[in-house]
């Protein structure tokens, strides 16, 4: 079958990958952190491990300078230290891609 050239790249790439399976291995941790004086708080998923993350905020809370960490969709998040309220971190969890059913159990 020949290739369509008024088709998307990305609309053939997809029918490529409909036989992949529905879960990969990366993994995220769930960041969220509490800003002094603001109502909510900042909630990411980080594609960096736990041990980086706390790195991190022992640092820049020791140094009193800035908390900066990216998401895993290369947002940028930059969080005076002074106004560190907590920061709560969650479990390592495998990312679901695709459109198969939730696991029962």
């Amino acid at each position: 079958m020949a290739r369509n050239p008024w088709l998307p790249t990305t609309r053939r790439r997809a029918r490529r990958l409909a036989g992949a399976p529905a879960t990969t291995s990366l993994t995220a941790v769930e960041i969220k952190i509490g800003v002094q004086n603001a109502p909510r708080e900042i909630a990411l998923e980080s594609t960096q491990n736990r041990a980086e993350v706390e790195k991190a905020v022992a640092d820049a809370i020791k140094d009193g300078s800035t908390l900066t960490l990216s998401d895993d969709r290369g947002r940028l998040f930059v969080v005076p230290a002074a106004g560190i309220a907590y920061v709560e971190l969650g479990e390592p969890v495998e990312r679901r891609v695709g459109f198969a059913p939730p696991d029962a159990g």
